[in-house]
């Protein structure tokens, strides 16, 4: 039986990108008000010209306007108005007021979030470029939702076959290698199994860990931080209780299926794991791990060569809503499962205890 408690908030993304066509074509099918509550943040105006461009596909979905999400009904398409009425609207165009109308949206979910009457947000695709003009001040939604949340967050691609985490993000390949120490990759490690517990309902999680140069540094002829950093962290982090495994060798691991064998992979950089993951999962998901909002979105762009066509694939986006959906409950499951097994009991019977597992006497 469905249940559509959770809510769901959609982020319009650029106005100028694919972001309306993804969100309208995922929400298309009636049964998605049934497993969720979605509650889109958006511009209006933008919505009525793309879902023009889809009208010989799907049936006009009807929005239930409300000015937050406390407000939102359940069986229904929220939609909360931001930004700009006027929008100017430019297929294809890296404009600041696309832009502008991004931020409003992403803005107003997050405030939505932070009050707690969301439990996720998905957002659409923005220009880093167009975000950056305006002073948006992130390099991406990761880093974004990291300052929001408080905590490390790290960048994670999921598919039903494939995780690949990224140790850095959205910085130049010519940083990277100054930007890894092992102390850094320690903790993400340790972030990154607990997170695979929690979020993923995996007991025990397997990594396997990349290295950064061919070969995984083929003993040092290729470069040294494979055995002055990468080793050592995975040394430490085993010494923690998690079971990673490597420096492996990036092109040996995906092209023999090797990854197969773990439950997730650590990258080094943004397209050592994300060019494998869109060959193997073209249809994956972007999730921001090591945070407590729960945050996703599909793993592609703003797509401005065929915005406004009609022809986006909508199912990233789809799985991007089922991911979100997945995680909350996943999490509470976690939670519940985890708690102090007394207090739980006395919980459930509705009974406030105080009592602890030292009150309790040593059996004879």
């Amino acid at each position: 039986m469905f249940d559509n408690r959770i809510k769901i908030g959609i982020t319009q993304g650029d106005t100028n990108g694919i972001g309306w066509e993804v969100i309208l074509g995922a929400l298309a099918n009636p049964v998605m008000v049934e497993i969720c509550t979605p509650v889109i943040y958006g511009n209006r105006k933008a919505a009525e010209f793309y879902a023009a461009t889809l009208s010989e596909e799907f049936e006009p979905i009807h929005f239930y306007f409300c000015t937050s999400a406390a407000e939102a009904r359940y069986g229904a398409v929220n939609f909360v108005e931001v930004g700009d009425k006027d929008l100017k609207i430019e297929p294809g165009k890296a404009t600041e007021v696309s832009a502008k109308a991004a931020i409003a949206a992403l803005e107003a979910s997050v405030a939505d979030l932070e009050a707690g009457e969301l439990n996720a947000v998905v957002t659409a695709p923005i220009s880093k470029e167009g975000m950056n003009a305006v002073g948006f001040g992130y390099t991406g939604h990761t880093e974004y939702f990291a300052d929001k949340a408080g905590g490390k967050a790290t960048m994670m691609m999921c598919s039903e076959i494939l995780r690949v985490a990224l140790a850095t993000v959205h910085i130049p390949v010519q940083e990277v290698a100054a930007s890894l120490n092992t102390d850094a990759l320690v903790e993400q490690l340790v972030d990154l199994r607990a997170t695979l517990k929690s979020d993923f309902g995996i007991v025990e999680p397997r990594i396997a860990v990349l290295s950064l140069n061919p070969h995984a540094g083929d003993g040092g002829l290729l470069g040294s931080e494979e055995n002055e950093i990468i080793r050592p962290a995975v040394n430490k982090a085993y010494a923690e209780g998690v079971l990673a495994f490597g420096p492996l060798a990036a092109d040996g691991l995906f092209a023999s299926g090797g990854y197969k064998n773990y439950d997730a992979i650590l990258a080094m950089y943004h397209d050592q794991g994300l060019t494998p993951f869109k060959a193997l999962s073209p249809e994956g998901v972007n999730f921001t791990a090591g945070i407590d909002y729960v945050r996703t979105s599909p793993d592609h762009g703003v797509a401005y060569d065929i915005a406004g066509k009609g022809v986006a694939d909508a199912q990233s986006m789809r799985n991007a809503i089922y991911e979100a959906i997945d995680i909350v409950r996943r999490r509470e499951n976690y939670s519940r499962w985890n708690r102090h097994p007394l207090e739980r009991f006395e919980r459930e019977k509705g009974r406030d205890v105080s009592i602890s597992l030292k009150d309790i006497p040593e059996s004879e």
